[in-house]
């Protein structure tokens, strides 16, 4: 791995994790899925006419087709329309938490479903990565976390888990800005359905809102995820996906510099044990050296 996909990867890392604070920032003033639409519609619009100022196609492959749909209705509808929803009553901590088992979930899946081998270090990874997960949500149960928004979060990452598997084909025949601003349209286009069904739509413009609702349109939505696509083609999705193991320390920190959200002893201790998990399951992921 070389030292510009290293600086990609924890750029992408700090982008990723910073979205769930500038997330609980815009719900505190605006309805989650409706804002959430808004701004698909915005980065997915910016991110087609860049790629076409790029020279690049609106032709996909069909495997790019499948994926970038897959992609736009799992990740960007499913995963972050429940997030964003439930962080009306869920600290970005949390939720960033949660999130941040979507390498977890897919080591899991890859074992499991797809019968992938997973070293011992894997192994010991995964009990690691989901013990320091129930470690702090048992603390925050017993403080009276609310539930529903919590099991929003789980079916949150678990989409994102499958949008993670179905990816891999949209990451090939090049056009990435083209694939990252339908992917977004795709999202919004099912978030403006949902929208009038699940909430009443309002939005309060105040300062903060607006703040933080242009940086999550331009820098998590847009910018992260166009990083995201080319650390991919660079050097491969278990590769890249090991930086997700900064993703619950990143979360914690930015929510609790930025929104002064608290961590108790037990959250750290869970985020450190969930780290060190995330770390071990992808680094048991990376293929063997070849012998000289």
């Amino acid at each position: 791995m070389d030292m510009r996909a290293i600086i990609m990867g924890l750029t992408f890392a700090l982008m990723w994790s910073s979205a769930f604070t500038s997330a609980r920032i815009i719900v505190a003033d605006a309805s989650p899925l409706f804002s959430l639409a808004l701004r698909f519609l915005i980065s997915g619009v910016l991110g087609v006419l860049i790629a076409r100022a790029m020279g690049q196609s609106w032709r996909l492959t069909r495997p790019q087709l499948f994926a970038t749909i897959m992609f736009g209705i799992c990740q960007n509808a499913l995963y972050l329309g429940l997030n964003f929803y439930a962080m009306q009553t869920i600290e970005a901590s949390v939720a960033a938490i949660i999130a941040s088992t979507m390498p977890l979930m897919v080591a899991l899946a890859n074992w499991l479903i797809f019968k992938e081998r997973l070293r011992p270090l894997g192994l010991i990874g995964l009990l690691m990565g989901f013990g320091g997960v129930a470690l702090i949500m048992g603390a925050r149960i017993s403080g009276g976390i609310d539930m529903f928004g919590l099991i929003l979060c789980v079916l949150g990452a678990l989409a994102l888990t499958f949008a993670t598997l179905s990816v891999r084909g949209a990451t090939s025949g090049g056009n990435f800005m083209m694939v990252v601003g339908l992917q977004m349209l795709v999202g919004s286009a099912v978030l403006f359905v949902a929208a009038p069904v699940f909430e009443t739509i309002y939005i309060n413009p105040t300062v903060p809102f607006l703040l933080a609702f242009a940086y999550t349109t331009l820098v998590p939505g847009l910018a992260a995820t166009l990083i995201w696509f080319l650390l991919l083609d660079r050097i491969g999705a278990i590769r890249a996906s090991t930086f997700h193991f900064l993703n619950p320390a990143f979360g914690v920190a930015v929510a609790a510099a930025l929104l002064g959200e608290s961590l108790g002893v037990l959250d750290g201790l869970g985020v450190a044990i969930t780290t060190l998990g995330i770390l071990a399951v992808q680094l048991a992921r990376q293929p063997a050296p070849k012998p000289a």
